[in-house]
């Protein structure tokens, strides 16, 4: 059926296949490039492949404590987002509550407010508050806008859930807790995965936010790759931002694997 329906598609025109090849070239050669310079030698010795400025980054102390800082940030945000955020969806999706449909609608806001106006309410926010500027600020602030992202994961995952499920379990006698984590949890896993790995992707690579909110001294590393900027692109920062690239696209695999796995294991309940 699918491959009657795939020969039935018009073929496309050869304006759309230039305009999609040209996006792909305008998206990728750019990180071709970066990651090719991180491979070469210095000119004065001529051109070369080589692992050096990766060595140099690893031996680089400044980067492996903006590392580590972000690590941790990127831990703390996703551990507690995703708590509050699955809470959240199950709330939203079980519950019936005054506010519901606006508390649904405003969960959106931070994935549709520009980043620079969310980094600066979260720094007057902090002032009024007398929350020192630091790690601590920067959780906090990952934590406000990944919430949003595994909030939405998750209860996209509890649209397509078989409630009857949790039925049969509480007619066999489990309690609500043991019906939870014995049915409910096993099935939305997949979904609360797939918003953590988002959320820690995000946070992350996060530095318009983190710019707002770190204190003097606390950087992450994209804080610490916008300092080596400033004195000139070298190779070290190339194999720096290849190295990134490596971690977001191991991540983004995951996500996608996690959100497939979702999928598939929902169109096998409903067969």
């Amino acid at each position: 059926m699918a491959a009657v329906e795939e020969s039935l598609r018009p073929p496309s025109p050869l304006f759309s296949k230039w305009v999609t090849a040209f996006a792909f070239l305008m998206l990728y050669v750019p990180l071709v490039a970066l990651v090719t310079y991180s491979f070469v030698g210095p000119q004065s010795s001529g051109s070369h492949f080589t692992l050096d400025w990766y060595l140099a980054v690893l031996k680089n102390e400044a980067v492996l404590r903006a590392l580590e800082v972000s690590v941790w940030v990127g831990i703390w945000s996703t551990l507690v987002s995703t708590v509050l955020g699955t809470m959240a969806a199950l709330a939203l999706d079980r519950t019936e509550f005054r506010g519901r449909k606006v508390f649904d609608t405003i969960t959106h806001i931070p994935l549709i407010m520009p980043e620079i106006v969310l980094g600066l309410a979260l720094l007057v926010w902090f002032v009024m508050l007398r929350i020192s500027l630091g790690t601590i600020s920067i959780i906090l602030a990952h934590i406000t806008f990944s919430i949003s992202y595994v909030l939405i994961t998750v209860k996209a995952r509890l649209d397509g859930f078989d409630i009857s499920l949790e039925e049969a379990a509480r007619d066999l006698g489990a309690t609500p807790w043991k019906t939870f984590w014995k049915v409910t949890f096993p099935l939305i896993f997949p979904g609360i995965m797939s918003g953590a790995l988002m959320a820690f992707t995000l946070s992350f690579d996060d530095f318009l936010t983190t710019f707002f909110t770190a204190g003097v001294g606390t950087d992450t590393l994209p804080l610490k790759i916008y300092a080596m900027i400033k004195f000139g692109v070298s190779p070290e920062i190339n194999a720096l931002s290849a190295m990134m690239l490596a971690a977001t696209f191991v991540m983004i695999v995951g996500h996608s694997a996690f959100s497939a796995k979702g999928l598939i294991s929902g169109l096998e309940r409903h067969k």
